[in-house]
């Protein structure tokens, strides 16, 4: 992987872009926003998700924006807006038509940094899922009742345990002990704690991510209603 890491990219952030790499559209990529000049700094993943390859354009908010579906690119914005005027963590589930004209599902999520001496929100950074496959099947397993192939359902693992990654700051070994360890005690198949840990991040009624503490309660009592 070549990830070019936006500043102020910690060294764990940096190791769990690196334990995502592996497939030819990665899943994971980070960004970061500077709110006083409004430029963007984008992870290789992040150009590649978008359709680009790595460096072929400057990033920027109305050409992020001109990526988002017209259905929910007022969603996005406002999402964006409210994160600079408040700093809190925040994340969404939205469509985007890439440099290509293919439509894929995005999850982001971040959070704002403030400076130290004024106090004041001075960039947003976060990491950019995207969570199109996943997404495609959890609306298919409502039109059809035939089993996945073995390779599509280590696909959700992958997915799972990618976003326990990105949630928790683990390595892929310790994400995959989460879900076994559950596993084991709830006696539920991996394959089915990670289906319906990718379906909470992305189902299709899903618009946010969510939180660490519900993805915890999940992970204590995977049987248990989600709430949502």
């Amino acid at each position: 992987m070549t990830s070019v890491q936006p500043a102020g990219a910690s060294p764990l952030e940096g190791k769990v872009e690196q334990a995502l790499d592996g497939g030819s559209r990665p899943p994971v990529g980070r960004y970061r926003l500077d709110l006083a000049t409004g430029e963007w700094a984008w992870s290789d993943e992040v150009y590649l998700i978008h359709g680009f390859e790595p460096g072929e354009i400057v990033p920027t908010t109305p050409l992020m924006l001109s990526h988002k579906h017209p259905e929910d690119r007022g969603r996005v914005d406002g999402v964006l807006r409210r994160a600079a005027e408040t700093g809190q963590t925040f994340s969404s589930v939205h469509r985007i038509r890439d440099a290509h004209g293919e439509t894929r599902v995005l999850a982001v999520t971040g959070q704002g940094r403030r400076d130290p001496a004024s106090g004041r929100i001075t960039e947003l950074v976060g990491y950019f899922i995207d969570v199109t496959d996943s997404h495609r099947a959890a609306a298919q397993r409502d039109a059809t009742a035939s089993i996945k192939a073995s390779a599509e359902r280590r696909a959700v693992i992958e997915q799972a345990k990618g976003m326990l990654m990105a949630v928790y700051g683990v390595e892929e070994v310790e994400a995959f002990e989460m879900l076994r360890e559950t596993s084991n005690r709830t006696n539920i198949a991996v394959r089915d704690i990670a289906d319906t840990l990718v379906d909470l991040i992305s189902g299709p009624e899903v618009t946010a991510l969510p939180t660490r503490d519900a993805i915890e309660a999940f992970l204590k009592d995977p049987e248990a209603p989600s709430g949502g």
